[in-house]
């Protein structure tokens, strides 16, 4: 089974262009609509006054996205804007999720540079900071219930308990706490 897919395009706008670019939409939707399994597209902006316009559109499957994007007519709508518009992030969706349900598949690509990743002694130290109380506590916790198993099994049922929820609210909870020392520059 195909699902369709909805790509998400964060586009700027050079100041000053904003009727090019209101026509620039309307030719690359009119272009778009005439491509087998097409679906839609639409654009908002954060503000009147944004530079930042957010594009998405809809095809029924990954075959028919690709024959649009491989399209001439689509290269020729693309360099139609050169110097009036840039792309600072592309999102692909499947499913419709798209609109509004959680992704099947989830596919970012984000032009703008990444921020430096903190320097590793600094996430060390941040990881250590929510790993040794909670292993102390699931120690404990295995001393207390589960102590008769043999040694392996119970490192085993530590690691699969700790891992979750180190992964899915330790490490995330205290990295928001930390990130003014993680990157103190912002950056």
């Amino acid at each position: 089974m195909t699902a369709p897919v909805t790509v998400s395009i964060t586009r700027t706008v050079s100041p000053g262009h904003h009727d090019e670019m209101v026509a620039w939409i309307r030719a690359g939707s009119a272009l778009a609509a005439r491509f087998e399994g097409f679906l839609g597209s639409g654009w908002v902006r954060p503000s009147t006054g944004s530079e930042e316009w957010h594009m998405l559109y809809r095809f029924a499957d990954d075959a028919a996205l690709a024959t649009w994007e491989a399209s001439p007519q689509r290269e020729w709508w693309l360099g139609a804007a050169q110097g009036l518009v840039g792309e600072s992030s592309i999102e692909r969706r499947t499913g419709i999720e798209g609109w509004f349900d959680p992704p099947a598949t989830y596919d970012v690509e984000d032009l703008r540079p990444a921020p430096p990743a903190p320097p590793r002694w600094k996430q060390a130290c941040v990881i250590f900071i929510v790993f040794f109380p909670l292993s102390v506590l699931a120690n404990w916790a295995a001393v207390h219930t589960i102590a008769d198993l043999p040694l392996v099994l119970r490192v085993l049922c530590t690691v699969l308990v700790m891992t979750p929820v180190m992964t899915y609210v330790a490490l995330p909870w205290i990295t928001k706490r930390m990130e003014w020392w993680l990157r103190p520059h912002g950056g």
